[in-house]
């Protein structure tokens, strides 16, 4: 793979990761202040989309759901899967650091693995198979 393929690669792949993360957590922000609990009424979740929270972490949602798209359009699946968890491990820091979320020695271990997998896969090349649509 082409250096400048490799590195854009990453760069859709970070853009992917800050869009999820830094999107459920401000979905989880907006969600706290909504006043009611989200249950089977659809006006509330109307109401909830109407926070600028809920409403910033629903568009950076789609956003990163683009930037998906593009990293599946350059590299094989079993290579962006294990590499987006490392959003698993990017919210656990974030519960804990912004939201004061007791994350237990379990979850941390769990998040310890799940970035030691994505270790693992980075070491591997990002495409095994030929695409002629790929080499634009």
């Amino acid at each position: 793979m082409a250096p400048t393929r490799t590195l854009r690669t990453y760069l859709w792949l970070l853009l992917f990761l800050a869009l999820r993360a830094f999107g459920n957590l401000s979905l989880a922000l907006g969600t706290r202040r909504v006043p009611q609990t989200l249950a089977t009424d659809p006006t509330v979740y109307l109401r909830a989309m109407l926070d600028p929270f809920v409403a910033l972490g629903i568009a950076m949602l789609i956003v990163a759901l683009l930037a998906r798209l593009a990293l599946l359009s350059v590299a094989d699946l079993s290579f962006i899967l294990p590499m987006t968890a490392i959003g698993y491990v990017l919210a656990a820091l974030m519960g804990k650091i912004f939201l004061h979320e007791a994350v237990s020695p379990q979850r941390w271990l769990a998040v310890l693995l799940i970035f030691g997998g994505a270790a693992l896969v980075s070491a591997t090349p990002q495409s095994t198979t030929p695409n002629p649509e790929r080499s634009r």
